[in-house]
């Protein structure tokens, strides 16, 4: 992690990394119209469990991406907690996604696979 980026992950399904892929894995792909927000966590962990438990019985395969996002544009949002001290997120809106893409740092990751 560089000072002044902050490490996140994201849980994603396969339909979800080929769109991340199709970008150079540079952004992630908007929000279809019943996702309200982008969730990104706070650990590794937390995004493990999500692909390994959720992404694979729905959708076959599970992936955990790593990116960096600049800390000055994360600083507008609150990490929400979603069922404990461990699972924590940031909720962005849909509309501003573009924006968030923009604040990554770096190449998207693949670090975890789940089948």
């Amino acid at each position: 992690m560089k000072p002044d980026t902050i490490t996140l992950w994201r849980p994603v399904g396969p339909a979800e990394l080929a769109l991340i892929r199709e970008s150079g894995m540079r952004s992630f792909p908007p929000r279809l119209p019943d996702q309200p927000i982008f969730y990104p966590v706070l650990s590794e962990d937390y995004a493990i469990r999500i692909a390994r438990d959720w992404n694979v019985p729905q959708s076959g395969a599970g992936f955990v991406t790593r990116f960096e996002v600049r800390r000055d544009f994360l600083e507008q949002y609150n990490a929400q907690e979603a069922g404990g001290r461990a699972l924590r997120e940031y909720w962005i809106p849909a509309e501003e996604l573009e924006t968030f893409n923009a604040a990554i740092v770096g190449p998207i990751e693949v670090v975890r696979e789940f089948r």
